[in-house]
């Protein structure tokens, strides 16, 4: 392998470049990011970055003893793959780059919705340091969606004094990602605040001035902030025979999957496909020239028997190592548990694991106090946890979560009892 392109500047591509030569390639190396700016990290973004107490989250690399061409300003356009094993070329807007391996790593964009007003998403270096200076005293801001970044975007946008509405459209806030009860236990928060939260509110579009609600309502707006979720940047992927559904479809080692049946492009995207096909562990035909990882791959767990997409820092942070290995010809595996956090109203809240499926919910501590903790657990099986502001029952839950060992479920539900002390045995 003489030529390697990764495509995307964010920390999944970085770590990328950083592991290839960390594990002895020679070869030339090219980022191609879409962005001006030099690779960042974006967890900042709604919080140091958009409070005012950092202005610049450039990810730490030594470009030139890393010896990689930056391509910065550049996007991919296209990709033409010749047969497995023998790479292809990216199209790009700065010409065709030739590469015999490739590293797929182009995150996600977000979702934006219906209208012809102003909104504000928050994605980019350049997104928080134009949303920052409206963040004034007596602005009124209103979020869509009661998620991760939202409430990110409330708490900083209280604090600063403005007039706050979060108006989302299921039950409670984080229903999506932990289930409306579990979501329910956060509704305090934001009245603690100061912040007016609307559940069950459908948006039907953005206004000149605000929103237009589903019944006709309007809700005016200095500015309005959409964090209603991210789609994987795959349409410079269409046509390419690679199988894309909801991401770039690949095995545990993060390599590509391509389409044996050469179905057109409107079959491969489509996302309604069967669920069989999609926790199949080897649809298609994997490629060993090109891996895809970070924000936009769908890879396959073998720890939960299912594909999973997982939008979060620390699969950006820590599965290229393996994707770097796997183009290098090494076998390995991610089998990680899914991890992430937020910091919202003053408090960090942690998650680990999966709980879809899971039997039952323990609660650890009160949740109407400052620090709680729930527990989703299968039988004696710990599936999930979250933490709020108990960082050590995070780690030690992680564990248990990673070793699969049993776990008393009434030792479990007692805050005083550390959780490495739950275990079985």
């Amino acid at each position: 392998m003489e030529r390697v392109i990764v495509v995307g500047g964010g920390l999944a591509g970085v770590r990328a470049v950083e592991a290839l030569r960390s594990k002895g390639y020679a070869g030339a190396l090219t980022l191609v990011s879409a962005e001006r700016h030099r690779p960042y990290d974006r967890p900042p973004l709604s919080k140091a970055v958009l409070a005012g107490d950092s202005d610049d989250t450039t990810v730490d690399a030594d470009w030139d003893a890393l010896r990689c061409e930056l391509l910065l300003g550049v996007r991919a356009t296209g990709l033409r793959l010749n047969e497995p094993g023998r790479g292809g070329v990216v199209a790009s807007t700065a010409g065709d780059l030739p590469f015999d391996g490739l590293v797929i790593a182009t995150g996600a964009a977000p979702v934006t919705l219906p209208g012809d007003g102003p909104q504000r998403v928050l994605r980019t270096i350049d997104d928080a340091r134009a949303l920052r200076p409206r963040l004034t005293e007596g602005a009124r801001i209103v979020v869509v969606g009661a998620g991760w970044i939202g409430a990110e975007v409330a708490t900083t946008a209280a604090a600063k004094g403005c007039a706050v509405t979060v108006v989302e459209a299921a039950d409670a806030p984080l229903a999506g990602a932990l289930g409306t009860e579990a979501g329910a236990l956060t509704v305090p928060w934001y009245a603690e605040a100061g912040v007016a939260l609307r559940t069950g509110v459908k948006v039907a579009r953005v206004r000149d001035g605000g929103l237009e609600l589903a019944g006709g309502e309007r809700i005016d707006a200095d500015e309005v902030v959409v964090g209603v979720g991210v789609r994987p940047e795959l349409s410079w992927l269409e046509g390419s025979g690679l199988l894309l559904e909801r991401g770039v479809v690949t095995d545990g080692s993060f390599r590509a999957h391509q389409n044996d049946a050469h179905q057109n492009d409107a079959h491969q995207n489509d996302a309604h496909q069967s669920d069989a096909r999609r926790n199949d562990e080897r649809p298609g035909t994997p490629r060993p020239d090109v891996v895809a990882v970070g924000d936009c791959a769908a890879w396959w767990s073998r720890r939960y028997g299912r594909r999973l997409l997982v939008e979060h820092w620390d699969t950006a942070l820590n599965a290229p190592e393996v994707a770097a290995g796997t183009l290098l010809g090494e076998d390995a595996v991610y089998d990680a548990v899914p991890y992430f956090w937020s910091e919202q109203f003053g408090r960090m809240v942690q998650y680990a694991g999966l709980h879809t499926g899971s039997e039952r919910v323990v609660r650890r501590g009160d949740p109407s106090g400052r620090k709680w903790a729930l527990a989703w657990l299968t039988g004696d099986r710990l599936d999930a946890v979250l933490t709020v502001d108990r960082p050590r029952d995070l780690v030690q839950a992680r564990r248990v979560i990673a070793a699969g060992t049993p776990v008393d479920p009434d030792a479990l539900a007692d805050p005083d009892v550390p959780v490495r002390q739950a275990v079985r045995g």
